[in-house]
């Protein structure tokens, strides 16, 4: 099999896709990437005549190499064959004069759903190799969590534990996690923000006393996050869907150049977009639009990034991270795969909270991707115009994109829509002047004014069980999944 997949911090550290699938992150605390993934270019004519599944085939095939056609084709027909509300997965709509590409018709209504839905299959695949069971630990500020959760259920010889920031999510997204049904699936709120979850789950993955107990019951530690190679690349596809988009509606001509806006916290959906451009799709500018955490902003401008700054609770929930973690993947591909300047960046990062690139690697990043921030008044002045001159209404995330692709000099320009309104009814009526005090009610109220119905899965949490009510300490997560690599698997 081949062995294409290398650490970020160690060319030495090989994997095939499989088996970088299955331990998520490397041991050496770097992310699986492969050095000569732009030896792969995809034939855009094909792209702009295929399905969204045989679009999916045709981009992944060479990515995961070590699977058989007939696995693939088997996860993605389990993935996207009846999971999603529109029969394009992903359908694009032009507001004003900016393309919206809409990423939540899937089961938990967010972008995530497009990954996670084929990453349980990737997975169980990878695992029928051997007889190793997994455990998925799995950091979330808010979609990631209920997205792995609504994936990974009842999956055999799987389990997984999700852990979010204690009253820093929204109330429906809450709710999506703490009703969540499952034998294999547990939930905690944890006492802190996103990046004490995230840099907590990371430090599990390489504790060498877990990783012993995990390996004494045969079972590997993963990941559902974006961190995880088999999460990342199924986000490919959509960038080039919204390119087949443009071209067959006469947009565009083939080979014609397109930007892209992307909300981002993790780096991870804005990463996947420039994996595609290194795989022949063409793009002119990538623009990363962040919340009042702009430190991906300050980063961008400036070269250096720090997260030693306040951590700001957003309307914009998803997007409160100061810990970028898939911006590695960016440096190790930028700084021409120097897997020193990666290791030395991070390790600045672990022991100060910050570190600075080279000014010809910034200058290098800066002439593909540009950036802007909204801060809460700003997005909800944009949900509120959009919504006046186009009757369309847009979640905060996806506002936040919008309005800075509206700002962009690039046409055309696709901004991704992220998240259902309906996931955050309650920020999406005030921004349209518009008062509930109910999340529930909310939604229910947010209908009268949207053209799409409120999602069935959104629709049922009014009559779900409460399941999931524990809240923990960042220092209890090590003992609760030890508990649960008992109980889950």
């Amino acid at each position: 099999m081949e062995k294409i997949y290398v650490s970020t911090r160690d060319q030495n550290r090989k994997m095939t896709s499989k088996q970088a699938i299955l331990e998520g992150i490397s041991k050496d605390g770097g992310l699986y990437v492969w050095p000569d993934i732009d030896s792969v270019q995809i034939d855009l004519h094909t792209i702009c005549e295929q399905s969204y599944k045989e679009n999916a085939y045709t981009i992944l095939q060479p990515l995961l190499p070590d699977f058989s056609e007939e696995e693939l084709k088997t996860c993605i027909e389990n993935a996207y064959g009846h999971s999603f509300s529109s029969p394009d997965i992903t359908p694009v709509k032009k507001v004003d004069d900016v393309y919206v590409l809409e990423l939540f018709h899937g089961p938990t209504s967010a972008f995530k759903d497009v990954a996670l839905t084929l990453l349980p299959q990737l997975m169980s695949v990878a695992l029928k190799a051997g007889d190793q069971k997994a455990m998925i630990l799995t950091a979330t500020s808010g979609d990631t969590g209920k997205a792995a959760l609504e994936g990974f259920k009842d999956v055999d010889r799987i389990g997984i534990c999700v852990f979010y920031p204690h009253q820093k999510v929204s109330q429906i997204q809450y709710r999506q996690m703490a009703t969540q049904q499952g034998k294999n699936v547990k939930v905690y709120a944890i006492e802190g923000n996103f990046d004490d979850a995230q840099s907590k789950v990371k430090s599990l993955f390489l504790d060498e006393d877990l990783r012993k107990k995990a390996e004494a019951q045969n079972v590997i530690l993963t990941s559902a996050n974006s961190i995880n190679i088999g999460r990342l690349v199924p986000q490919i596809v959509y960038y080039f869907e919204s390119y087949k988009y443009l071209v067959n509606h006469g947009a565009i001509q083939l080979g014609d150049p397109v930007s892209f806006s992307v909300p981002t916290g993790n780096f991870g959906d804005v990463l996947a977009g420039y994996y595609a451009y290194m795989m022949g799709l063409p793009v002119k500018k990538f623009y990363v639009a962040s919340n009042a955490n702009h430190v991906l902003t300050d980063f961008l401008t400036t070269g250096v990034y720090d997260r030693n700054r306040a951590f700001v609770q957003t309307i914009s929930p998803s997007m409160d991270i100061l810990i970028s973690s898939n911006l590695e993947r960016l440096l190790y591909y930028m700084s021409g795969k120097d897997t020193k300047l990666v290791s030395q960046c991070m390790s600045d990062l672990s022991k100060t909270g910050r570190y600075q690139i080279p000014d010809t690697l910034l200058q290098k990043i800066q002439s593909l991707f540009g950036c802007a921030y909204l801060d809460d008044k700003q997005t909800k002045e944009t949900i509120a115009t959009v919504y006046q001159e186009s009757k369309v209404v847009l979640d905060p995330h996806s506002a936040i994109a919008y309005q800075v692709a509206k700002d962009a000099k690039e046409r055309p320009i696709v901004a991704l829509a992220t998240a259902s309104p309906y996931k955050f009814s309650q920020d999406v009526l005030d921004a349209l002047h518009q008062n509930s005090t109910d999340e529930l009610e909310a939604m229910k109220q947010l209908q009268t004014i949207c053209s799409d119905p409120i999602p069935k899965g959104l629709k049922a949490l009014e009559s779900l069980e409460i399941r999931h009510k524990e809240v923990i300490s960042v220092e209890q997560m090590k003992d609760v999944v030890e508990k649960n690599m008992e109980a889950l698997l």
